[in-house]
């Protein structure tokens, strides 16, 4: 199925996030339609078509664009793909008011089928690695390596009271701030103390953005989720052949990297700790993340050598 090019329909610029605007105009907002609805997205990379597709997936306070950083990245041996998910920028939302992960993951395939993605390698980053390595768990033959940054376990295996708690809060947040207000009380808490003003700002432009009836069912995924025991069938799936990453900043303090060793010590693979950032470490120190990014990709590759 042929993709759409059309304009991103963002707000005005802010002065703040000027720089950033003006990198992600290189590569236009496109939208596809799935047999899941609509799907919008940014695409970039190498001209080889024999590249590996990388899909990656943002976080609940976030969208496609906030991976500004790796589309125009040297370096990345690879076709990229970021996806508004279900319910962000113009990507159609999932039937359930309180969705489970499966049915991100049907969103996620009825797109690599439209776009014609056989096998792909993916990347999730904090809620995004629900809806990763529930796709790789499902389906690990389209998946060739699943890279988790900040990797948000979920609550699907927690006491009923922490899920209901957790997910209240989160949801009373939103209605009591909307997306603007989270973002203006809520997003210096994605990156590190020192962060530089221009990726501060960024994720504060990128969490403004969100749509409220998405981020409500988003909240519900990350109520539901469970990415250990994902990532665990995946590995298992797999058998041996599983590329797996996991990577969090020194100063995450959403996912902290105790949360995420974890997860690391389910796929069987060293947590890489990135120095001086928090949660938003692709947006915060990109060149560390996307080192880490293509040493991953060449382990893909050798992989298949």
């Amino acid at each position: 199925m042929q993709a759409e090019v059309i304009q991103s329909e963002v707000p005005e610029d802010d002065a703040a996030v000027a720089p950033l605007r003006a990198r992600l105009d290189v590569f236009p907002y496109r939208t596809v339609a799935t047999r899941a609805g609509t799907v919008g997205y940014r695409c970039a990379g190498t001209g080889n078509d024999a590249a590996l597709p990388v899909v990656m997936q943002h976080g609940i306070g976030s969208g496609a664009a906030s991976w500004v950083a790796q589309f125009d990245a040297t370096g990345l041996d690879a076709k990229l793909y970021a996806w508004d998910a279900p319910g962000y920028g113009a990507t159609s939302n999932v039937a359930d008011a309180e969705p489970h992960a499966d049915a991100y993951a049907d969103a996620l395939e009825a797109w690599l089928d439209a776009l014609g993605l056989d096998r792909v390698a993916l990347v999730g980053h904090s809620l995004g690695a629900i809806m990763a390595t529930k796709l790789a768990s499902r389906a690990p033959h389209r998946v060739r390596g699943v890279f988790l940054c900040s990797p948000a376990n979920g609550y699907g295996k927690a006491h009923g009271d922490v899920r209901a708690s957790k997910r209240d809060n989160r949801l009373a947040m939103l209605d009591k701030l909307g997306p603007a207000g989270m973002a203006r009380e809520r997003s210096d808490n994605l990156v590190a103390p020192q962060a530089a003003e221009l990726p501060r700002a960024w994720v504060k432009w990128n969490m403004a953005r969100v749509l409220p009836a998405g981020y409500r069912q988003a909240t519900h995924l990350l109520s539901n989720g469970d990415v250990a025991g994902e990532l665990a069938q995946y590995v298992r799936a797999a058998a041996g052949a599983a590329v797996v990453a996991v990577a969090v900043g020194a100063q995450d303090g959403i996912t902290p990297p105790a949360a995420c060793e974890e997860i690391a010590r389910v796929a069987g693979v060293p947590l890489q700790i990135i120095e001086g950032a928090g949660h938003a470490s692709y947006i915060e120190t990109p060149d560390v993340l996307n080192a880490a990014l293509a040493a991953w990709l060449e382990r893909i590759a050798a992989g298949e050598r």
